[in-house]
Formats: structure tokens, sequence, C-alpha cells
């Protein structure tokens, strides 16, 4: 007997809809399909055999997000399928800064209604993410909670576990002044700072869908642009040079994330014409009259990652960057200091 509850669906819950999901996301998860994967989804537990082959001493590296209030957005536009890539996103990148790579992902989505197609569409996003990152999606978990979120709306977070043999952890333990900042350019906003975002312009239906000349598209196209994924790119500089740290610029911008990479004794100076550039934020700053210094305090400015790298190493790592697709520049230097950001 196949499992329904008309009680449980009479609450609110409708269980079958929460099967037919999973079939329409089975198309989604096998995209991401990498060796190492022992299970497919619909088990209690993911299964992951890592291989460990010249490792001396495996650590698993961990992280978890969420996409935040950036999903207001998607809601008002109805687009679902980039969510999923910032939620990837804001986890691995965070997982490859100490010279790990992902090994897998797994999601957790609330729903106020399951809506199979609605469901497989958000999933389908994850599993792009995934495969940009070079990880698996093993598992994950879609709850309907009727009279907790609207019928239209959700959320969606995630975590993410990697692996890096110890000797090759990146902690910023071997920073010295002299080392060269090399910038990675973002897509966008990415997903931080959207509660400032959405009441600097209001967001609505109408203004999201306004051209904007000097975006060269919509609001709501240029904001709901998902979160790039830097970690093929940073696997392989670190692969090619001596990355000594490196930082996401996420929530909190250049002055909280970039100290975090920061060794006692360093600090960081970064050249502003060198940061790579967005309209976007000059948009929000003319909007909102934001001042600089709360800009820098809040978001990735056009740089999502930042990384320190041996001045000697420094062409290495770009020519490596480069290879990998991504147009990095480099921005600064390690200068002494107290662990502080100066911008000039």
């Amino acid at each position: 007997m196949k499992s329904f509850s008309e009680s449980y669906k009479a609450a609110g819950v409708d269980v079958t809809a929460g099967y037919q999901s999973v079939e329409l996301m089975k198309q989604h998860v096998a995209r991401t399909t990498i060796p190492g994967v022992v299970s497919g989804i619909g088990g209690f537990g993911g299964l992951f055999q890592p291989d460990l082959t010249g490792m001396k001493e495996p650590v698993l590296v961990s992280g978890t997000d969420g996409v935040g209030t950036k999903l207001r957005l998607a809601f008002l536009m109805d687009k679902h399928d980039t969510v999923g890539i910032d939620c990837v996103a804001m986890c691995v990148n965070d997982v490859v800064c100490g010279g790990a790579k992902p090994l897998f992902f797994l999601d957790y989505l609330a729903v106020g209604k399951n809506v199979p197609e609605k469901v497989a569409t958000i999933v389908s996003g994850v599993a792009e993410g995934c495969v940009q990152a070079g990880c698996a999606l093993v598992g994950g978990e879609t709850a309907e909670m009727p009279g907790f979120y609207p019928e239209d709306e959700y959320d969606l977070a995630g975590f993410s576990v990697g692996i890096v043999d110890k000797g090759a952890i990146v902690d910023g333990s071997s920073m010295e002044p002299g080392d060269v900042l090399i910038g990675l350019p973002s897509s966008g906003v990415h997903s931080n700072g959207f509660s400032l975002v959405r009441k600097i312009f209001d967001v609505n239906k109408e203004n999201l869908s306004t051209y904007v000349p000097e975006l060269g598209a919509t609001l709501g196209e240029t904001l709901l642009t998902p979160t790039k994924i830097y970690v093929k790119p940073v696997l392989a500089a670190m692969a090619q040079a001596k990355v000594k740290a490196v930082s996401h610029i996420t929530g909190g911008g250049f002055y909280e994330n970039i100290p975090r990479m920061l060794k006692d004794g360093c600090s960081a100076k970064i050249e502003l014409d060198k940061v790579p550039h967005l309209p976007i934020f000059d948009l929000i700053q003319k909007t909102g009259n934001i001042p600089t210094r709360d800009m820098y305090n809040t978001f990735n400015m056009g740089m999502g990652m930042c990384m320190a790298v041996a001045k000697e190493d420094v062409d290495k790592a770009l020519n490596a960057l480069r290879e990998a697709g991504e147009n990095a520049v480099v921005v600064g230097e390690i200068v002494e200091g107290d662990k502080e950001v100066v911008l000039c």
C-alpha cells in the first residue's frame, strides 16, 4: 500500500506531492554524480566514499549558509532556477578558502505548499551549483510547512563538506608583508546585503521589471544574478602557486571578511581603482545615498574573492586563474599592521 494520509492532506501537507517532487528532481541530481557517490537520493542518509589517495592526513572542512532575503526577489519575479546556485555558492566558496575541495552538498528546502514542479526547478539550481563546484548533491530535505510559510514562499539553505590534506591547509599562517593581493571579480551583489538593497529600491514587481540603461538589463535580472562559484579557479591557483590565504567577500564586505584571512601583524592595503567595478553598486550607493564606508562594509563591491599570494608566485596564480576563466587582477598587498583593511 502506498503512503497516503487524507487527514494530513486536509491539514495542508500532501505527502504524495513530496514523492512527486523527488521523482522530478532525480534528473537534476544525476547531473552532479561524481566518483565517490555511493547512494542515490531517497534514503535516510547520503553516502560518499572519498578518494584519500596521496593524502597523509585528510581533514574534512564544512560550510553552511542560506540564500537570505534575496529569495524575496525570486518570489516577486516568479523565477526560481538560480537561487539554488546561490545556496551552493555561499557554502562551497567558504570551504575552498581553506584549500579544501568540496565533495558533496545537501540542501534544506522549507515550503508553504509543495508544488512538485516548482520544487524541482529550485533543486535544478542547486544541481547546477554543484556541477559548477565539482561536488555531488547526495541528499536533502523538502519540508512542507503550511501556516508557517505562505503558500508561494519558501526558504532554502544547505551545507557542503570538503577535504584537504592537513599539510595543504590554507590558513594565512605563512603570510608576511610583501605578499600580493589578487581580486576575483564578482557577478554582482551575490547573496548578501539584500535587506538593505530591498529597502533602497523598495522592490516590487514593477520596478524589478524596469530596464535600467546603466545596467544593460532590468533591475531584477541584475539583482537576481546568481553568486559566482570560485571553487575550480581557486583550486587551480593553489595547485600552481603559493596561495597563503583566501577571503570570501560576503556579508560585512571588505571590512569584515578580509581581516578573517589576515595573520597577526599584517594588514591588507587595497587600491580601489584596481578593484573590479560593477555599475550595480554605483546605482545602490546613489539611490540610497549610502556612505562609501558603509558600501565597503556591506557589499563585495565587484570583488567576490581576495587571495594573498607569495610575491614570486603572482604570475603563476594569475595565469592559473585566467586559464580557469577568471579575469583576476592584482588589487593590493599585505603590509605591516593590526589586521586592518586600508583602502586607498
